[in-house]
């Protein structure tokens, strides 16, 4: 039987804007189980960055549970989240969110900085995991003297450095040409088979693909959520 990571049951999230409630999220239940790889897809407005907040403990439900690896996160305060926030969930952003003053390695330690880790430790963990993102060779390097893929292999690894719970990636490949951006899902890929949990927010089709569940959604309810078959299974 499969390991439930996140279990969601009931989530609703409102927003006050001047005189009107919105709904962003409206009664969503899910189960991801670990070592799964979902697609989290759909338009402006659908909901879709609300349930990435609170699955990443950045916002909470107005209503319904949120457990995370066993823990009932959606009623927690703002200290109790980023505990949890740091060692429960490794986030990949868009804009890579690096720290310009710190080389590679020393932005790849920072959860282990926080996490109260020692030197020696970090340096270890830390360097083991660059290695891992094929990055062995830039380690002493700041943001500015990598390209765009290298410094989102460097966000990669930071995010699995303190072996979260789950692997929460938004728009991971919105900056980047499409060659890399397909080198950076085959780390994505490695990552699931290795036994991490994969959570990827994305707009662009071609990139849901690579997931093994794609869930859409629309006016903040589950429209489909349905197991990625590939079109080579077809042919095979």
């Amino acid at each position: 039987m499969q390991q439930e990571v996140i279990l969601i049951k009931n989530i609703s999230k409102k927003y006050a804007m001047g005189d009107q409630i919105i709904a962003a999220l409206k009664d969503v239940s899910l189960t991801i189980c670990r070592n799964e790889y979902v697609a989290l897809m759909g338009p402006s407005g659908s909901g879709k960055s609300t349930l990435m907040n609170i699955l990443g403990c950045l916002d909470t439900p107005t209503s319904g549970s949120y457990i995370l690896n066993g823990k009932e996160v959606s009623k927690m305060g703002d200290d109790e989240l980023a505990y949890i926030r740091n060692k429960e969930i490794g986030f990949i952003f868009q804009t890579f969110n690096l720290l310009p003053r710190l080389s590679s390695l020393e932005n790849v330690a920072l959860p282990l900085v926080y996490a109260g880790m020692s030197a020696a430790e970090r340096k270890q963990r830390s360097e083991h995991v660059m290695e891992l993102v094929g990055l062995k060779d830039r380690m002493d390097h700041k943001p500015n003297q990598l390209s765009g893929g290298q410094r989102q292999r460097v966000a990669i690894a930071r995010a699995l450095v303190n072996n979260p719970s789950i692997i929460l990636a938004d728009e991971p490949t919105g900056n980047l040409d499409t060659k890399t951006s397909y080198e950076i899902m085959d780390i994505f890929e490695e990552i699931n088979n290795n036994g991490n949990t994969v959570i990827l927010v994305t707009h662009e089709e071609d990139i849901a693909k690579h997931a093994k569940r794609i869930m859409r959604l629309r006016d903040g309810l589950i429209e489909t959520d349905n197991p990625n078959i590939p079109q080579k299974a077809f042919a095979e």
